[in-house]
């Protein structure tokens, strides 16, 4: 809940980003100085292989504000943000990354909203700047396949980037699932939410750390980690081909009583055909037990080998 003398945090994960971090703090101390608000910027290090770390060492060194979490090995990017939440003390959270593709000048916007009730104010892209047209296509049907798929409802053409009201904040940190899919978590609690609309640009500069496996990863952990239809498809696609073979069995016969000749390639297919659609089947009821495993094993989301400026926040 929105109160005048209010704390923001902003949480930034960071992997291998050193090009851009001098001129990331720049861009948003800028920004958060000109809201008149306390404020600390929270970057997590998610194992990052360059200078990433020195950097954030030494802008806690030289801004009491600036906090910096280091993981011991890279868990991931929602993981890198899960942290970044359980540190933050503000009472509202702005998540973002480092690379500056989304605007810390609309973080402005987002805090009118929150202060007009709502708890959830997320970034909704209008356009992307600087992506090939395979990612945008394969981003568009991806975000159309989850707003399918969920049962909760993920608005379309959104990232991570956005800001939570404390509430909502302590809630989703409550929720200590490994398979994390923040956006999902975030649409889950039903909090009242809105969209702010906004044009992303391209990298200031390095390049993405989302590779095509993270990519599919994470889509998998959005749809899996909030339906059950891929269970449901695959019933309905068994019984589909089931229904199928039975159908060409029933001609085969039909034709071997009239013409009397063999169509056994067909029935070969048709035969791999539902073997394939046994194995769709298997695969996601295996991919469901996989996540269950992770939950069940019991271990920490996250371990940290270093901290800056965290004992000094109030």
């Amino acid at each position: 809940m929105y109160r005048p003398d209010y704390k923001l945090s902003v949480v930034v994960p960071a992997y291998n980003e050193e090009a851009v971090l001098d001129l990331f703090y720049q861009k948003m101390t800028e920004v958060l100085k000109g809201f008149g608000c306390d404020y600390e910027l929270i970057f997590v290090d998610d194992g990052s292989a360059d200078a990433t770390w020195a950097k954030l060492a030494a802008l806690s060194e030289a801004d009491a504000r600036v906090v910096a979490l280091r993981f011991a090995r890279n868990f991931g990017h929602q993981t890198a943000v899960t942290a970044g939440m359980d540190a933050a003390t503000g009472d509202a959270v702005v998540v973002i990354d480092a690379d500056l593709q989304d605007p810390p000048e609309v973080i402005g916007e987002m805090i009118e909203r929150w202060k007009e009730g709502y708890d959830v104010v997320y970034g909704k892209r209008l356009k992307r700047e600087g992506e090939s047209f395979f990612k945008k296509f394969t981003a568009a049907v991806y975000y159309r396949l989850l707003h399918f798929m969920s049962a909760s409802d993920i608005p379309l053409d959104t990232g991570d980037f956005r800001l939570l009201d404390r509430r909502v904040v302590d809630a989703m940190c409550a929720m200590r699932e490994h398979n994390r899919f923040l956006r999902g978590l975030s649409a889950w609690t039903g909090f009242s939410q809105c969209a702010v609309e906004y044009v992303r640009h391209e990298r200031a500069a390095g390049s993405t750390k989302y590779t095509l496996k993270k990519m599919l990863r994470l889509a998998g952990d959005g749809i899996i980690g909030f339906s059950s239809k891929p269970l449901t498809l695959s019933f309905w696609a068994g019984c589909g081909v089931c229904s199928l073979t039975l159908c060409a069995m029933l001609a085969l016969l039909i034709v071997q009583i009239v013409r009397g000749f063999s169509l056994l390639p067909w029935v070969f297919a048709l035969l791999f055909l539902l073997i394939g659609g046994v194995f769709v089947a298997l695969g996601a009821v295996g991919a469901y037990l996989a996540r269950v495993y992770d939950e069940v094993k019991g271990r920490p989301l996250y371990l940290l080998s270093e901290e800056k400026n965290r004992s000094l926040r109030s």
